[in-house]
């Protein structure tokens, strides 16, 4: 973890985080497909860590994939890490928030363009800051 602030101990983050939270961004759980509230959101402005508040997913980057979660094409670089996640017998690239550590879903390469890329982000690990104009 790169920021003291969140440096928390697991009680703190479960006084800290709902249980679905914690579950996904301490526990690298999943949310169910089609179940987060910002699988549809069109709404223009920025999705931050829900565990710490780092700016992660700009609006304007977001679109519909049909997976079931919130898909990105690109991502905030200086404040998300990827990591090579071998769980379930797949081999896949996590994305973990670089501030507190928390798991925020994964990476595949059948984005649209100009990435390539599909940001496969769990509803609950985000907060949506809506643009103020």
């Amino acid at each position: 973890m790169s920021d003291s602030e969140f440096s928390l101990s697991e009680s703190e983050w479960r006084e800290r985080l709902s249980e679905d939270a914690y579950r996904v961004l301490r526990e690298q759980g999943t949310e169910p497909r089609f179940s987060g509230e910002h699988v549809d959101r069109s709404d223009d402005g920025v999705y931050r860590c829900a565990g710490c508040g780092a700016e992660l997913f700009d609006s304007e980057t977001k679109y519909d994939s049909n997976c079931g979660w919130p898909s990105f094409y690109a991502a905030e670089d200086s404040n998300i890490e990827l990591r090579r996640d071998l769980s379930h017998g797949m081999d896949r690239t996590e994305v973990v928030c670089s501030t507190c550590d928390g798991h925020l879903g994964h990476v595949f390469d059948d984005g649209p363009e100009p990435t390539g890329k599909r940001f496969c982000i769990n509803s609950v690990a985000l907060d949506f800051e809506a643009d103020e104009n």
